[in-house]
């Protein structure tokens, strides 16, 4: 990678909707060059989706909550189980394996706080291994990104 690759990724991470001729412009390359990049980028896994980042308050889903989990057992039967439940999860924005005092910490967006209780209640109320949770209601989005350079 240098850093005509790197200027392209700058791009696309910000407006994943630009034309091969826009991208060219910027980082002065052919739209070829920039399109074959971009496949190799994409083909390697750097780029690894592109998405849309909707509104959650447009869409009536006005609540995040950060989730801090603890389970009760760690073993790799356990750890698989819940990661695959938190990513079949539609409410859970984001899902990660942490070190630290919780073994995951969850994005969850809801429509409000009974919508919450009620994925309290599926996920961690009846799931066993779930020692403990802490949840943390966000007051506002500070920053949404996923920006890495």
């Amino acid at each position: 990678m240098d850093d005509k690759d790197l200027q392209i990724l700058q791009l696309v991470q910000s407006n994943a909707r630009l034309t091969a001729d826009a991208l060219s412009a910027e980082v002065g390359l052919s739209p070829p060059a920039v399109q074959k990049r971009l496949k190799k980028l994409r083909d390697t896994g750097v780029i690894e989706r592109e998405i849309a980042v909707l509104s959650p308050g447009e869409l009536g889903r006005d609540m995040t909550v950060i989730v801090q989990v603890v389970l009760e057992r760690e073993n790799r039967m356990y750890l698989d189980a819940f990661k695959r439940t938190m990513r079949d999860a539609p409410a859970v924005q984001q899902c990660y394996y942490t070190t630290g005092e919780a073994d995951f910490i969850l994005v969850v967006v809801v429509r409000n706080i009974a919508e919450y209780e009620e994925f309290t209640q599926q996920y961690f109320f009846d799931q066993s291994n779930v020692s403990r949770f802490t949840s943390s209601v966000v007051m506002d989005r500070v920053k949404v990104s996923l920006d890495i350079i």
